[in-house]
Order: structure tokens, then C-alpha cells, then sequence
């Protein structure tokens, strides 16, 4: 690049659509875990364990979805900022606790 001259201009094109799109999806798939577990607490026999599964499922649902809501609303700018890590190891540890919560209900 020559001095003086101006940096081009980024044009995402669709790609922050996709991501929103991309996290809605992944929010939606975790409010249907979440609804499961709960179903699943209470169709069969309720143990404490399947209750406090539940509970516990539906809170990381919680900060899964201000996670996301969070991330989604920082891809409407022109030039959406990166995930931070914070908020990657947040939503990794979310999925990692969904599925553990699962297999609490389900045994």
C-alpha cells in the first residue's frame, strides 16, 4: 500500500446475516433442548435429580439466550466488533452444561 491512500472499504456482503441467522438458529435449538428436559422432568417419575436437571438446564438456557442476544444485536453495525472470549467461553460452557443437564434428566 502506497502512503496516503486510504484503506478500502469493507463490504460484508451477507456474511453478518448469515452469523445472526446462524445464532438464532443455535438459540432456537437450545430452547428446544430445554423445553425436552422440562417435558422430561415432568412426564416421568420426578426425582430431584431430574427436577434440579431441569432447573439447571433452564438457566443456562437463560444465559445462553442473553449470550446470544447480545452477540446478535452487535451484527446489526455496520462493522460488527469480533466475539470476544468472554463470550465464546460463555457460550461454549452454556452447550457443554445443556448437555450434561440432558443426560441428569434423562438418567
Amino acid at each position: 500500500m502506497t502512503e496516503g491512500a486510504a484503506a478500502p472499504v469493507r463490504d460484508p456482503g451477507l456474511q453478518p446475516e448469515r452469523t445472526r441467522l446462524a445464532w438464532r438458529r443455535t438459540t432456537l435449538t437450545c430452547t428446544i433442548v430445554a423445553v425436552l428436559a422440562a417435558k422430561s422432568a415432568i412426564r416421568d417419575e420426578i426425582t430431584a435429580p431430574g427436577v434440579a436437571g431441569a432447573a439447571l438446564t433452564a438457566l443456562v438456557w437463560v444465559a445462553f439466550l442473553a449470550v446470544a442476544h447480545r452477540r446478535i444485536h452487535a451484527l446489526d453495525t455496520a462493522r460488527p466488533v469480533p466475539l470476544s472470549l468472554r463470550g465464546a467461553l460463555l457460550a461454549t460452557a452454556c452447550t457443554v452444561a445443556l448437555a450434561a443437564f440432558a443426560v441428569a434428566v434423562i438418567l
